[in-house]
């Protein structure tokens, strides 16, 4: 991370730099006029990770500078949301004021919401005993006088949990609040504000649609959860069981009742699909029941795998949510040839980063 490119007044025109390049990326495929979704210059990200440097007596937070090749203090941090940057100072003052939480102690992380929660989780290179916990139960009763705040402490196969391991996100997507379980130490997305705008824009993507929507790579049912209103019913698969148990948590708290999660592999539900392989996880469920005109994919930065491309190009209408644009554009040398790119977007997730997340609703040709 280059900390030194981190100036709110440089933002506008680093943000510039992407829509060209991403541009420049797309123009040898027909693409319409890129949709352009700004971050907040500062305080965006509801996730931060920061390293624990002992000097003597002193004790701070700080992360690794490529540019600089060097470590960085970091009492403060600009990308992280200001509750984090609340809790940082406050608590480095307790932990370095008590002997056994500040031993061993290698790294924090901050996990927050939008809607005042914060998570944090102590890493050590040390066993958790019951006398740590009891210190640690301690510091949450102190900090809870000034926060909606949970602890987290863990070392080698071992997590100890004050009370939760989650927090409640709660983001209003046209004027409807929706609620999401986001889990200790699994995705989400980091930038809170851009992922309602992406969320929106995917609302208003399929908001003519017809039939059913297919979902792969659903994750705590981020986009499942949004997108539901748009169709008659809707099938997610993921394969992580803690994203899982997020999304059918997030079913209930939203009373959605047209949402289905198949905890699947994009891979094992695309060969189910062609009944290659029967799936005792699919026991109950009929696929032939579904009529998916639509589906909708956010794959890791590897991108889609050959099967799957030949399974989405089935689709009348594909919404493709990338990380990646180098395997975006791999993946749009096939879909290309039978859909046409009707929005394509940018969503500027990573602020001073080369990172670019994207975003495409394609049409069958």
């Amino acid at each position: 991370m280059n900390l030194a490119a981190m100036d709110p007044t440089t933002y506008d025109a680093q943000l510039e730099q992407k829509r060209v390049k991403l541009a420049q990326l797309f123009s040898h495929f027909d693409t319409p006029q890129l949709e352009i979704f700004a971050s907040e210059p500062e305080h965006y990200r509801m996730r931060a990770e920061f390293r624990i440097w002992h000097d003597g007596d002193d004790m701070y937070y700080y992360m690794f500078d490529k540019a600089l090749n060097s470590k960085v203090r970091c009492d403060q941090f600009l990308p992280a949301s200001k509750l984090i940057n609340e809790v940082m100072p406050i608590l480095i003052e307790k932990l370095k004021s008590n002997t056994l939480l500040r031993h061993k102690l290698f790294q924090i992380d901050f996990l927050s919401t939008l809607s005042g929660e914060i998570l944090v989780s102590l890493l050590y290179h040390k066993p958790l005993d019951q006398v740590w916990q009891q210190e640690a139960q301690t510091l949450k009763t102190v900090l809870a006088e000034q926060f909606t705040l949970n602890l987290i402490g863990r070392a080698r196969k071992q997590k100890i949990v004050m009370d939760k391991d989650f927090v409640i996100e709660s983001l209003t997507i046209n004027n409807k609040p929706l609620q999401y379980h986001q889990i200790e130490n699994s995705f989400t997305q980091p930038n809170g504000k851009v992922s309602i705008k992406m969320l929106e824009w995917a609302v208003d993507a399929t908001q003519n649609s017809s039939g059913d929507l297919l979902e792969l790579y659903c994750g705590n049912g981020n986009f499942s959860i949004a997108l539901a209103r748009n169709f008659n019913k809707v099938l997610a698969t993921e394969l992580a069981k803690p994203s899982v148990e997020s999304a059918q948590y997030n079913i209930k708290a939203n009373n959605i009742d047209n949402v289905q999660i198949i905890r699947m592999s994009a891979e094992d539900f695309t060969d189910a699909m062609a009944k290659k392989r029967i799936f005792r996880r699919l026991e109950g469920i009929n696929l032939d029941s579904y009529e998916c005109n639509t589906i909708f994919v956010d794959p890791p930065r590897a991108g889609l795998d050959d099967n799957t491309i030949k399974l989405v190009q089935q689709y009348e209408r594909i919404i493709y949510i990338s990380c990646n644009p180098n395997t975006l554009i791999d993946n749009l040398a096939e879909l290309s040839k039978t859909h046409h790119i009707s929005r394509f977007a940018l969503f500027d997730q990573f602020p001073y980063t080369e990172h670019m997340e994207s975003g495409l609703l394609l049409e069958k040709k």
